[in-house]
């Protein structure tokens, strides 16, 4: 266990995240879907009645998406940082590559291409090991 302090809001987000993906969440989801469904012909198909979910599912939505670009947020930016550890540990890696993120489109379309080329170089070398 970490001895890390997080901020309420990261703890919340992160539990929330962890909920949302299971299974049984899942499940009460469609169950509460179902009964919606059923209870139509008791409210006879209203405008009410239809507004009730798309009300709900509208604000759990809405909600959602903050508390899970959170979570993706952490986890993309521990990534990325056991990423630049790597690269910088590892001798012989390019370290000006660290921080790719920060560069727009067309830069890292520039590098992408380099490793493309790198990559088709490989791929020719080891096909000409094998055909010679």
């Amino acid at each position: 266990m970490s001895s890390h302090k997080s901020s309420p809001f990261s703890r919340f987000a992160k539990s929330v995240a962890i909920v949302s993906g299971k299974p049984s969440t899942f499940i009460v989801a469609i169950c509460a879907l179902f009964v919606w469904a059923v209870t139509g012909p008791l409210f006879a198909f209203s405008d009410t009645w239809q507004l009730v979910i798309n009300t709900g599912t509208t604000i759990v939505t809405f909600l959602m998406v903050f508390l899970i670009q959170n979570t993706q947020n952490r986890d993309t930016e521990a990534i990325q940082i056991k990423l630049d550890e790597l690269i910088r540990a590892v001798a012989g890696t390019r370290e000006e590559i660290m921080d790719l993120e920060e560069l727009d489109e067309k830069e890292l379309d520039k590098i992408r291409n380099e490793y493309l080329s790198l990559a088709e170089q490989a791929r020719a070398e080891l096909e000409s090991r094998r055909r010679g």
